[in-house]
């Protein structure tokens, strides 16, 4: 054979590798959701973000929450009877407000019992996310955060806490702006988290609860383990089921082009057949 021929064949297996390799990796994480949809009769979503390393220009890429993540995971729930309990695996260093919120709300709304799975960590809007659930299910490791907003880089209570140490002849008009801003984001993150805690506790906890949450008494990345969350009186277990470890092991750190939200995307109605996975 001659070796132009041989050279462009190993050109295009090369470039099918990582493909087959993409598409079989998302075969296995479509089985083990599936797996413990079955095990545990529900609808299970992944929304998960790692910090990936593009392999040609290897700088990092980092993963938030973000407008397509609330997306997603709206269609998902959409498609989910009502009856149907919805479990999230959840990992997450947060990301956009607005679509944590959303994603938070429309979980309140489902009728059926939510659980969010946090097998190492859901800072920021993704604790915000887990606060909607009935149940929230951590490694004994894992850790929440804080949901005080952020404005551009700077917390908004640190923002706010120049106004009380200096005079106001004494401060800029961009100061002066950004704390009307960080105030405002303030009051709208806790009224959010308010509304959401209230689903599931007393209005007096979800107020406490809120304000503790949002007014910036630890810095952003402070990580709230799971004794600290059960002293807040969030409803926390620590029986993760072993398809989530297994779950997480299929999102490797490096690589690329991997989805954020995956579901299987059917309608699940009441009562739900078990049919035999034999992908």
């Amino acid at each position: 054979m001659d070796f132009t021929i041989l050279f462009f064949l190993f050109l295009v297996i090369s470039s099918l590798q990582p493909v087959i390799r993409q598409r079989m990796l998302e075969a296995s994480r479509a089985r083990m959701l599936r797996q413990l949809e079955v095990k545990r009769n529900s609808r299970a979503i992944a929304l998960i973000h790692r910090q990936e390393r593009l392999s040609f220009l290897g700088f990092p890429l980092a993963r938030y929450i973000d407008i397509n993540d609330s997306e997603e995971v709206l269609r998902a729930i959409k498609l989910t009877d009502p009856n149907v309990p919805i479990d999230i695996i959840l990992h997450t260093p947060g990301g956009l407000v607005l679509a944590a919120e959303q994603i938070a709300k429309a979980l309140c709304r489902h009728p059926a019992k939510v659980t969010v799975f946090v097998p190492h960590y859901a800072m920021s809007g993704g604790t915000m996310i887990a606060l909607a659930a009935d149940e929230i299910v951590m490694d004994e490791n894992a850790v929440l955060g804080p949901v005080d907003p952020q404005i551009g880089q700077q917390p908004a209570a640190s923002i706010l806490s120049v106004l009380e140490q200096k005079p106001i002849d004494k401060v800029n008009d961009e100061t002066l702006i950004l704390a009307d801003v960080a105030r405002k984001a303030m009051r709208q993150v806790r009224d959010t988290l308010r509304e959401i805690l209230m689903s599931h506790t007393t209005p007096e906890q979800a107020e406490a609860l809120a304000e503790i949450l949002s007014s910036g008494r630890w810095t952003h990345d402070y990580p709230i383990t799971v004794e600290e969350a059960r002293g807040l009186g969030l409803p926390i277990s620590t029986e993760m089921p072993q398809e989530v470890y297994q779950l997480m092991n299929m999102y490797p750190q490096a690589g690329m082009g991997r989805p954020t939200v995956e579901y299987i995307p059917v309608p699940y109605p009441l009562p739900r057949p078990r049919a035999k996975d034999r992908e």
